[in-house]
């Protein structure tokens, strides 16, 4: 261990000493501050207030060297790599490009009043060295259990998280106590009770409920709906003969790499007043034409179109791990098939359910884009946070109250889902070998899954086939005449000179570099997170667990904004690049890596680990060799989420694109507003292929969990 503190320290001392402490004007990849000095290293540029910092480097250095008990080394080595953390943190938060903005009567020369720009690759290189000094020290004084990886791990997420996740966040909640002369604490509990967000006038006369108790409604039927749905084809995937798994496959994640808008727009020209299906219905059967998709049912029939696939995601790889040898004993001890499912294999998926749920929960309540299109006079709280931000009349305030209104509701799901849970134990994968065959289903519950599961999947059928005959067609309900012009303008390409021609080839190619460089971010971050919340013991567990869902609950309006307020001036100035984008795409997405790690790690047993450590190997080493071949399902959920959200996702990032860094979906929101209905489906048709075909590439080269020799699944009737 004292070879690897050593090794950051000295790495902290180079960035120190020879990489740019600030940003550079063209960024570090450019090289330019190599031959003009234009952004020199912490020690050349003069500034005394970074000074205290490579003093904390020297000293830790002194005291690996010099002190020689490990206990005392390791204790002088935390302090130190600590306070160096908190100065870097301190300075930067204190003078900013104005100079300073706190203690200004004490912080006085020119120097000091020039003020400095945000941070740059040396400062980076020197805080991550000392964060990682600090947390080898911190178990070589006997901190989880002296395991440095586990304990580094901890404290790489909880930085991570503490930056990317509460930092940008408490810079737009602290407006909820913002008043015209300063801030309030006593003008907030009105306003935060008020019968606009709580009240429960729907149960007692016609009017419309609080704007928190529409959202809690919908996020409880969107939870209930979506597990269901998704447990279903989990069921039909791995204990039943179905012969078109393959094209159902697809149908269960076409949905979540739709681009946004395309399915309430798709629906509202199939079902709405003059859609296509209900032109079908009046003239067949004379019913009357209705506005009834807009409202709580439209953006409900919306949302289960759109978040099944995430609970089948959740679902299928806990399925997948129900021990075989335990329903073979239920029916040894002549237990029926229905008895079986209930009381062995349903109980045993009860982390899956739960989290499954919880994610259909927060996803329906932080989904805008919906709410938008079809919500009508049904308000919901990502809708208003929409409104009251980018509204006529912007109210941060009141945006930041309605923040934490949502927060509330999704701290409520998830104490409530540790309760349903409890304290028993789910594992039934073990380091035993397991050769036995899953029970089959009952015919009851066989039927059930197909009724709920088949009209789905017709219906997402109907869905898409139409949004690919827009693509085709002049103006879809109007001229129905073939034409390739809107693939021509998005992707056309000059034969003649090899030029792209076409208008969303820049875009396009923009979205699938920076989706690629956080998908495999997303998964690493969350799947550790997992590993560590399932298998670490550790102070403020729980706080961590929930603050991990946190970017996840809050709309991703919200997120964008309050990534702008806090990444866009020093001590982290971000805005404007491709490294903002990626990272509102990691931390944004995490929670699914999240929770489905998490579901399917509760089910490897430890003795797995604890073999594997007593036969000498370290964490590292048991996490890659052991807990990751059995985690294909959550690896393969979280790659996949992470890449069709980065590439999907509007509400994050509509206010963080530039005109250097393009997002699809920005434009194809662009083509929307100005009409072009045919560019903007005929772009997302070209989407939904790339991310299809990313799927089943990730697919392939992940493969799937094999737990028994014999894999094949039991159908007898």
């Amino acid at each position: 261990m004292k070879r690897t503190v050593l090794f950051w320290l000295a790495a902290g001392l180079v960035g120190f000493a020879l990489l740019p402490w600030h940003m550079t004007n063209r960024g570090i990849f450019s090289f330019e501050w190599l031959s003009d000095g234009t952004s020199p290293s912490a020690l050349q540029s003069g500034q005394w207030w970074l000074f205290p910092v490579g003093a904390a480097l020297i000293a830790a250095l002194i005291a690996q060297w010099r002190i020689q008990n490990p206990v005392k080394r390791a204790k002088a080595t935390l302090w130190a790599a600590g306070f160096g953390l908190f100065w870097a943190a301190v300075q930067g938060l204190a003078i900013v490009r104005a100079g300073p903005r706190i203690f200004e009567t004490f912080l006085t020369g020119d120097v000091i009043s020039a003020g400095q720009p945000g941070m740059g690759l040396g400062a980076a290189v020197c805080i991550i060295s000392l964060l990682f000094a600090l947390t080898v020290s911190m178990s070589q004084t006997g901190k989880g259990r002296g395991d440095a990886f586990v304990v580094s791990t901890i404290g790489l997420i909880i930085a991570l998280v503490g930056v990317f996740v509460f930092f940008p966040v408490m810079h737009i909640l602290v407006r909820a106590f913002e008043v015209q002369d300063g801030y309030s604490l006593t003008s907030f509990f009105p306003r935060f009770f008020s019968s606009d967000i709580w009240g429960l006038r729907c149960l007692t006369s016609g009017q419309s409920c609080g704007v928190a108790i529409n959202s809690l409604f919908l996020a409880v039927l969107t939870g209930l709906g979506t597990t269901l749905l998704g447990l279903s084809f989990a069921l039909i995937f791995t204990r039943t003969d179905f012969r078109a798994k393959k094209l159902l496959r697809i149908l269960t994640v076409i949905p979540i790499i739709t681009p946004p808008f395309v399915i309430g727009l798709a629906l509202i020209l199939l079902f709405g007043r003059n859609g296509t299906v209900t032109d079908l219905f009046a003239g067949l059967f004379g019913m009357e034409k209705t506005r009834w998709l807009y409202g709580f049912w439209g953006v409900y029939f919306a949302q289960l179109l759109s978040f099944t696939p995430i609970a089948f995601l959740v679902l299928i790889g806990v399925v997948q791990g129900v021990s075989p040898s335990m329903e073979e004993a239920s029916q040894t001890l002549d237990a029926d098939r229905w008895q079986t499912f209930r009381y062995v294999s349903l109980p045993l998926m009860r982390p899956g359910l739960a989290n499954a749920f919880l994610l259909g929960f927060i996803e329906s309540l932080a989904d805008f884009g919906n709410p938008l299109v079809l919500g009508g006079g049904y308000s919901v709280l990502s809708t208003d946070i929409y409104f009251a931000i980018v509204g006529a009349v912007a109210d941060p305030a009141k945006a930041a109250i309605l923040a934490i209104a949502l927060l509330t509701l999704t701290l409520s799901a998830f104490l409530l889902q540790r309760l349903w849970l409890g304290k028993k134990s789910y594992a039934t994968i073990t380091g035993k070998a397991d050769s036995g065959q899953n029970a089959a289903l009952s015919p009851i519950v066989r039927g059930v899954c197909y009724a709920t599961a088949l009209p789905w999947a017709a219906l997402t059928a109907l869905v898409y086939s139409m949004i690919i005959f827009g693509s085709f067609v002049k103006l879809w309900g109007y001229d129905h005449s073939f034409t390739f012009s809107h693939y021509i303008r998005a992707f056309g390409i000059d034969f003649t000179t090899g030029r792209l021609s076409g208008v969303a080839w820049d875009s396009y190619f923009t979205t699938l570099t920076i989706s690629s460089i956080a998908a495999p971010l997303t998964a690493l971050v969350g799947l550790s997170t997992a590993y560590l919340l399932v298998r670490q013991k550790f102070a403020g567990k729980d706080l961590f667990e929930f603050s991990t869902m946190l970017s996840f609950a809050i709309p991703g309006t919200v997120i964008g904004v309050s990534y702008i307020m806090a990444f866009n001036f020093p001590p982290i100035e971000l805005t404007g690049t491709s490294i903002i984008l990626i990272i509102v795409f990691v931390f944004r997405n995490m929670p699914v890596g999240v929770r489905g790690g998490i579901a399917a790690m509760s089910q490897l047993d430890k003795s797995l680990d604890e073999a594997s450590i007593t036969l000498g190997a370290n964490s590292f080493t048991t996490v890659r060799r052991v807990i990751l071949p059995l985690m294909g399902p959550a690896i393969l959920a979280a790659l996949t989420y992470s890449f069709v959200r980065a590439i999907t996702s509007v509400s994050a990032v509509i206010f963080l694109v530039s005109a250097k860094h393009n997002m699809a979906t920005s434009f194809i929101v662009g083509r929307v507003e100005n009409g072009e209905f045919g560019l903007a489906i005929a772009y997302s048709a070209v989407l939904i292929v790339t991310m299809l075909a990313v799927i089943l590439l990730l697919q392939l080269l992940i493969g799937s969990r094999r737990l028994r020799r014999n894999d094949r699944v039991q159908t007898a009737a």
